[in-house]
C-alpha cells in the first residue's frame, strides 16, 4: 500500500494546521482547564469545525457527510494533537459516526448522520466497566423484555459523557461477563430517565464521565447491528477510535520533539549551547528515528482504514500503531522534561502538557502491553 498522503490531504492538513495554531493553541487548554469549563471544550471552536465539514468528513455523502476517509480525518487529528486542542472529533466523528454507520439501520443513518454532520448531536462511546481497558469484560445488561429492553449497570471513562446527546453503550445481552458473544450495542439518548451522568476531569484536563444506568428502558430499534453479536462491531469500532487517537498522538510527540530540538539549540549552559553536547545530540537523533517509525504505523492503519481492508488486517494495524505511538510519545515527552531540565516541571512551560496526555492517551482503549499482546495472539504468537 502507498504510505502517502494525497495533494487533497495534504492541503487539508495545512488548513487544519493552521486552525488549530491560531484557534486552539496549547493556551486553549490551559483556560479551559483553570476556569474549570463545563463543557470540556471551546463551543465556538467547535462549530468553526463543524462549518469546515469536519464534524462528517467521515459519514457518507448520501447523509450529508464529505466522505473524505479517516485519512482526512487522521490529518485534522494529528493537526489537533500539536496543539493538544481538545474537540469531540474522537468522540463523535471516530467513535460515534463509525459505530452508526456500520451498525445503524437505514433509517437511522437518515435520522442522525446528517444532525452530527450539521454539529446538531454529539456521540460518546461507553464501554469500559474496570480501571483497565478490557471491553469484553461486560457487566452492564440489557434484558430483554417484551419490545425493549431494560439496561442496568455502570460505565466508566467514557469521554466526553457529560455533555454528549446520545450514547453508544456496550451491554451483555446473554452469556457470562467475560465471554465475547452475548454482547449488543445500542444508541441511547444520553437523557432518557434513569441515566446519571458524573464528569471526571483527568490528569491532561480531559474530560471522563462514569455513567450509572438505572432500569432504563430502551426499544429493540436502539440496536446496532446483532443481538449477541457485537463483539465484531465493538472490534472495529474501537479499533477505528485507536486509530485516529494515534494520528492525534503522533501530532503531539511530534510537537514535543520539535520544541525540544528548539530548546537545544537556544539554551546556554556554561555560555555554551547545550545542543552541542554530544550525549544529548544522540538522544535527539535516537527521537528522531522513532518519530519516523511512529510516522509509517500511522498512515498504514490509516491506509488500511481507507482501503477497507480485511477486519483481522485493521486490528493488527491498530494495534501495532496504538502501541508503538504510545512507546515513542512516552520516550519524547519523558526526554523533553529531562532536556528542558527543571523548567520543564513547571506549570508555566507548557510542555509538561504534553507528558501528561502522553500518559492518558496510552492507557486509553488499551495500552502498550494490551496492544502488544493482542498482536502476538492477531498473529498466532
Amino acid at each position: 500500500m502507498p504510505l502517502n498522503y494525497s495533494q487533497e490531504q495534504g492541503l487539508l492538513r495545512d488548513s487544519a494546521r493552521d486552525f488549530f495554531t491560531a484557534t486552539l493553541p496549547v493556551e486553549n487548554l490551559r483556560e479551559l482547564r483553570d476556569r474549570q469549563d463545563e463543557t470540556g471544550y471551546c463551543t465556538d471552536a467547535w462549530q468553526e469545525m463543524v462549518e469546515l465539514g469536519w464534524a462528517g468528513i467521515t459519514i457518507p455523502e448520501e447523509f450529508g457527510g464529505l466522505e473524505f476517509g479517516y485519512k482526512g480525518l487522521g490529518v485534522i487529528m494529528e493537526q489537533a494533537g500539536k496543539t493538544l486542542a481538545a474537540s469531540p472529533l474522537l468522540a463523535t466523528c471516530a467513535l460515534g459516526v463509525t459505530s452508526i454507520v456500520e451498525g445503524g439501520t437505514q433509517d437511522l443513518k437518515k435520522e442522525l448522520l446528517p444532525r452530527v454532520a450539521a454539529g446538531e448531536i454529539s456521540l460518546a462511546l461507553a464501554v469500559d466497566e474496570k480501571s483497565v481497558h478490557s471491553p469484553f469484560d461486560i457487566s452492564c445488561t440489557a434484558i430483554k423484555e417484551g419490545d425493549a429492553y431494560t439496561l442496568t449497570g455502570q460505565k466508566i471513562f467514557v469521554l466526553d459523557g457529560h455533555v454528549a446527546d446520545a450514547l453508544i453503550v456496550v451491554a451483555r445481552t446473554s452469556a457470562s461477563a467475560t465471554a465475547r458473544e452475548g454482547i449488543t450495542l445500542f444508541l441511547v439518548n444520553a437523557n432518557t430517565q434513569g441515566i446519571t451522568r458524573h464528569r471526571n476531569i483527568m490528569v491532561d484536563s480531559r474530560n471522563a464521565c462514569r455513567i450509572n444506568f438505572d432500569k432504563v428502558r430502551i426499544a429493540e430499534t436502539q440496536v446496532l447491528g446483532s443481538v449477541d453479536h457485537g463483539a465484531d462491531l465493538l472490534d472495529y469500532v474501537l479499533d477505528v477510535g485507536r486509530i485516529c487517537l494515534s494520528a492525534e498522538m503522533l501530532g503531539g510527540l511530534q510537537e514535543a520533539f520539535d520544541r525540544t530540538i528548539k530548546y537545544l539549540k537556544t539554551r546556554e549552559q556554561f555560555d555554551v549551547l547545550i545542543g552541542t553536547f554530544q550525549g544529548l545530540q544522540h538522544r535527539a537523533a535516537s527521537m528522531f528515528c522513532e518519530v519516523e517509525l511512529a510516522k509509517s504505523v500511522v498512515i498504514a492503519a490509516l491506509t488500511a482504514l481507507d482501503e477497507d481492508a480485511d477486519r483481522t488486517t485493521i486490528a493488527e494495524q491498530a494495534s501495532m500503531a496504538k502501541a508503538k505511538v504510545s512507546e515513542v510519545f512516552k520516550l519524547v515527552s519523558n526526554e523533553a522534561i529531562q532536556m528542558h531540565g527543571g523548567i520543564g516541571m513547571t506549570d508555566e512551560e507548557e510542555i509538561g502538557f504534553f507528558l501528561k496526555r502522553a500518559r492518558v492517551a496510552e492507557q486509553t482503549f488499551g495500552g502498550i502491553s494490551f496492544h502488544l499482546n493482542r498482536w502476538g495472539e492477531l498473529n498466532n504468537l
